[in-house]
């Protein structure tokens, strides 16, 4: 069984290596999530290293259960953080170690590698995140059959561009690994391509 938590640190190593030598602009930059600009991103994903646990259930009880209402109070709130802090939480042994509970080290490198895509996807630039790393998470958001984000991928074959990677049968999807990842992750590509929801 390959290890995946050692994917992590270097993911958001990465992240922190590209917005850090990028224009101030690029914070606010929109990602492929809807709504939320490149700063919105870095500050979800850096959550662990605000929050204690305590604090997070502070946080849960006042979004009533709903995390996604939590995720989208505490982007917005956070994002006003100094872009130096948000560089500095990116790079923090805490977020690197950090596992989303019960989802383990796949649930921790799929936090990082989908993330990360939201925002290199948007920006046009290369994945920060190893190739093995998204490959893997590729494999396992796969394997799930669309199942993690909602996607229906009946009739659909899916073929990576800079791999010997493939899925489905059907109708024809061809991009990257990366754009793949996040295809299956719900999200829409700058040109407008996405996959169907069930």
């Amino acid at each position: 069984m390959t290890e995946l938590q050692p994917w992590v640190g270097p993911t958001y190593d990465r992240l922190a290596d590209l917005l850090a030598g990028a224009p101030a602009e690029t914070w606010d930059a929109p990602t492929l999530c809807e709504k939320w600009a490149v700063r919105h991103v870095v500050a979800h994903v850096t959550m662990p290293v605000r929050l204690t646990p305590e604090r997070f259930g502070a946080e849960m009880a006042a979004a009533r259960g709903d995390f996604g209402v939590l995720s989208d109070t505490v982007a917005a709130r956070d994002a006003a953080l100094p872009a130096a802090d948000l560089l500095d939480q990116l790079r923090s042994p805490v977020l690197h170690a950090w596992q989303p509970p019960g989802g383990g080290e796949a649930g921790a490198l799929s936090h990082a590698v989908i993330h990360s895509l939201d925002v290199t996807i948007a920006l046009g630039r290369p994945p920060v995140a190893p190739p093995q790393a998204v490959a893997a998470i590729l494999d396992r958001i796969a394997a799930a059959d669309g199942a993690w984000f909602g996607i229906d991928l009946t009739g659909v074959r899916l073929e990576a561009t800079d791999a010997a990677w493939n899925r489905g049968s059907g109708r024809l999807v061809r991009a990257d690994s990366g754009s793949l990842v996040a295809l299956l992750s719900g999200r829409t590509l700058p040109g407008g391509q996405s996959l169907p929801r069930s």
